[in-house]
């Protein structure tokens, strides 16, 4: 049996999408419920060195878009990385959602040996379109979803697992 490449990507992509929406609106319902300015959550980090909760959404979306669009042959969509609250944070996700809604499977279907190279500053990386998803695309964007999870969790939202999969 041969993986679907649209199912490996672009449902998934949405569902977890939906599950970082849902763990921002209860992010911003906290900082309501506490007193405390939402710009904080936003601007939160895990260490000094690692990026804030908006760069971690900002990156998880790009990944979103970025890997079915290679995949189907696609010029990637540029967002301007300027959203700074948690409402322009959930309009990015729901662009982005939208984005990918317009794929169908014969977009993504058979692009397991298509060929991806990624401009890095270290140089370009090379991969087939499976290994792409599986091993850069999918795990950067979980890398970043669950930071983003675990920035709120560390400065006290009350989520858990089921709302990390949107159902909390």
């Amino acid at each position: 049996m041969t993986i679907s490449m649209y199912q490996a990507s672009v449902p998934v992509f949405i569902t977890t999408l939906k599950g970082l929406s849902h763990v921002l609106s209860k992010g911003e319902a906290h900082a309501t419920e506490k007193g405390i300015d939402p710009q904080t959550l936003v601007e939160a980090r895990l260490a000094p060195d690692m990026f804030a909760l908006a760069r971690q959404v900002q990156i998880a979306t790009d990944h979103a878009k970025g890997a079915p669009s290679r995949l189907a042959g696609r010029e990637i969509p540029k967002f301007e990385d300027t959203e700074n609250s948690f409402p322009e944070l959930q309009g990015r996700i729901a662009k982005t959602v939208e984005l990918l809604k317009g794929f169908a499977p014969q977009d993504i279907d058979g692009s397991e040996e298509r060929s991806i190279a990624l401009p890095m500053r270290s140089g370009e990386l090379s991969f087939t379109g499976m290994q792409y998803l599986l091993h850069f695309a999918m795990p950067n964007f979980y890398f970043h979803v669950t930071t983003a999870y675990d920035i709120l969790r560390h400065n006290g939202v009350a989520i858990g697992k089921a709302d990390f999969f949107g159902r909390g």
